[in-house]
């Protein structure tokens, strides 16, 4: 009988990349996390971007892309590396950003669902978020055109393509059309 060995979120930050392949670290566990697709990278660069700007307009504080992780649980650790996140300017250490994973979870973590997927996984990731102090969590759901946005106090708003996405609390004065966040050829087409 042998027994598993746990990884904790400092083992697993330097742990050297393997090319090709994408890895959380799920209570311990490394847990590999399929390649995305072009349209999810698109759709999350969306998100980023719409994000991104309305926070330096405002200087809320820091917005990341795919590969920031986030430690959301100790003793077992939890290291979750949202499509995008955002950290507000209240939490950042006058030192500025971590050379290492943040050592909590960020103000807003957006989850692009790809094709491999499944429902349960992805809202196992939203719980763990939420418990971990996350206030706000949009999962976008790309073959629908939709998303769902869980927020801490427990409320989930399930948002078509024609309503709108608003901030909240996180993002005060954030607005924008669902649909909008889906359109790909907006992002790349020439200012």
């Amino acid at each position: 009988m042998s027994v598993k060995t746990l990884l904790t979120a400092e083992d697993f930050l330097q742990m050297p990349d393997v090319p090709g392949k994408r890895f959380e670290l799920v209570r311990g566990e490394l847990v590999e996390i399929p390649g995305t697709t072009a349209r999810h990278g698109e759709i999350a660069a969306v998100f980023y971007e719409v994000v991104r700007a309305f926070v330096r307009l405002h200087a809320l504080g820091r917005v990341y892309f795919d590969g920031i992780g986030y430690i959301i649980a100790r003793d077992r650790d939890i290291v979750r590396v949202p499509d995008v996140s955002f950290v507000a300017q209240r939490r950042i250490p006058e030192t500025g950003a971590p050379d290492t994973h943040w050592p909590f979870a960020p103000d807003l973590a957006v989850e692009v669902v790809s094709t491999y997927d499944r429902a349960v996984d992805v809202y196992e990731k939203v719980r763990e978020y939420l418990d971990a102090g996350t206030q706000l969590v949009w999962v976008a759901w790309p073959r629908t055109r939709s998303v769902t946005a869980h927020a801490a106090d427990g409320s989930i708003v399930e948002l078509g393509p024609d309503d709108e996405l608003d901030g909240g609390d996180v993002l005060p004065g954030f607005r924008v059309r669902v649909s909008d966040l889906f359109e790909i050829d907006k992002l790349w087409s020439p200012l």
